[in-house]
């Protein structure tokens, strides 16, 4: 029999209310037990509870939920407490207390769920992007994928490639071996328009992508103004800033949101060819590197000295002595704060464009492998026409693509890395 869980599923503790998860075969013996009996199925009760000896632990409101039709897929029960510490413990002692029962793992309330039917790998991911959501439009994401609307589409498509397969099936079953038909254009035609489908979803941008938000680095030689313009733009001393050359030698990077939309920016060595010492140098090794990463790099050195795509910016101009440029993009000073507005807004148009938009499945490494899979699978089909086996060994290798994406076909360890993810009472 399966161990009966519970956990805090609410925020740390104090608290105003603070709820206690129960899920398990054992969860309606638990709530008879301090509650003294089973409340009506999804009503919310009062009762005062109690542990095996009868000491009153706290005042609350009790949920029964009978499986299957709940969360995890089991019988589960809520207990609404006062959100003190204290409460919080002595509920969770008397409860630990009882036979059958065990405190939850990372994950494992959403793990059952999954077990269960409750939920695919998809929604379960989409789950923990939710969870770990910072921005708006990360959260928009995770909602697209966390309520199942991408995993319908893989459904649709696994029910097209099922209705293919059977047309495949067909002209096997009934021809004679020395007689086997064709498949008929529209067979092709509807493989490629699947096929399509799929690669438009791989031309969307990436989960990372938003999850680490749009990259921009600062780059210019030194004395440039980067830390200085870093700071500004995080709206923190997070760089220190020195008018002596070389004061920044490793790496910064800061997340940030404006408008909702994720960024990452890069403070970075100053680039120079000669003059620096040991440490410097690895400094703008690594500078160097992170240009290449970038989404976007704003170059504040010698004008036309930096990367071919890079944005010229005019910075310092509340210098007098300022180096001028001829075309800049933007025109800043980071002390004063002109121009920074018009910077910012300029670096969310650019990231909106970049990122995936509102209402639109952002699709992680794992997911996209399984598509891409499933893609090379149709891409072949008409090639192989005439040769009905293949046509259906690869029907049936994206087929189980889409299996594999959506979690039909799972690994213990990979199961055990998504739902590490979780926190306790999820």
């Amino acid at each position: 029999m399966r161990d009966t869980i519970f956990a805090l599923s609410s925020g740390s503790p104090p608290a105003g209310i603070a709820v206690i998860r129960i899920s398990g075969p054992q969860a309606s013996d638990a709530l008879r037990s301090l509650a003294g009996e089973l409340t009506p199925p999804r009503l919310a009760r009062y009762r005062v509870l109690r542990n095996a000896g009868g000491d009153a632990l706290d005042q609350a409101l009790v949920l029964w939920f009978p499986g299957p039709g709940t969360v995890t897929g089991e019988d589960l029960a809520e207990l609404h407490l006062h959100g003190g510490r204290a409460v919080i413990a002595a509920v969770e002692a008397a409860l630990a207390a009882l036979p059958g029962l065990r405190r939850a793992e990372a994950g494992e309330f959403t793990r059952r769920g999954f077990l269960h039917g409750r939920l695919d790998l998809a929604e379960a991911e989409g789950l923990a992007d939710l969870l770990a959501a910072e921005t708006e439009l990360q959260r928009q994401a995770a909602m697209i994928m966390a309520g199942g609307a991408f995993s319908r589409r893989v459904e649709d498509w696994r029910e097209r490639i099922l209705m293919l397969s059977a047309q495949v099936e067909s002209l096997l079953d009934f021809s004679d071996e020395d007689d086997v038909g064709t498949l008929p254009e529209t067979f092709f035609d509807e493989a490629g328009a699947l096929k399509d489908e799929i690669e438009l979803h791989l031309a969307q941008p990436r989960a990372e992508a938003l999850k680490e938000g749009y990259r921009v680095a600062l780059a210019g030689p030194p004395n440039a103004g980067k830390s200085t313009l870093f700071n500004a733009l995080l709206d923190s001393e997070a760089a220190i800033t020195s008018p002596i050359a070389g004061t920044t030698r490793d790496v910064l990077e800061r997340p940030v949101a404006f408008a909702g939309i994720p960024f990452t920016f890069v403070d970075m060595a100053g680039l120079r060819g000669e003059g620096g010492d040991a440490i410097e140098e690895i400094g703008i090794g690594r500078a160097w590197s992170e240009m290449d990463r970038a989404d976007l790099v704003l170059w504040l050195g010698p004008e036309g000295e930096g990367p071919a795509s890079a944005v010229e910016v005019e910075a310092q101009i509340d210098r007098p002595d300022h180096a001028t440029k001829t075309d800049p993009v933007f025109r800043l000073s980071a002390l004063s704060g002109e121009g920074i507005g018009e910077l910012k807004q300029a670096l969310v148009e650019r990231a909106r464009k970049a990122l995936p938009k509102p209402g639109m499945a952002a699709l992680n490494l794992r997911q996209r492998t399984r598509l891409h899979e499933a893609r090379l699978a149709l891409a072949g089909l008409r090639d192989k026409g005439e040769d009905l086996l293949l046509v259906g060994e690869d029907l049936r290798y994206a087929r189980a693509a889409f299996d594999r994406l959506v979690g039909r076909t799972s690994t213990e360890d990979m199961l055990d890395a998504l739902f590490g993810r979780f926190c306790i009472g999820k």
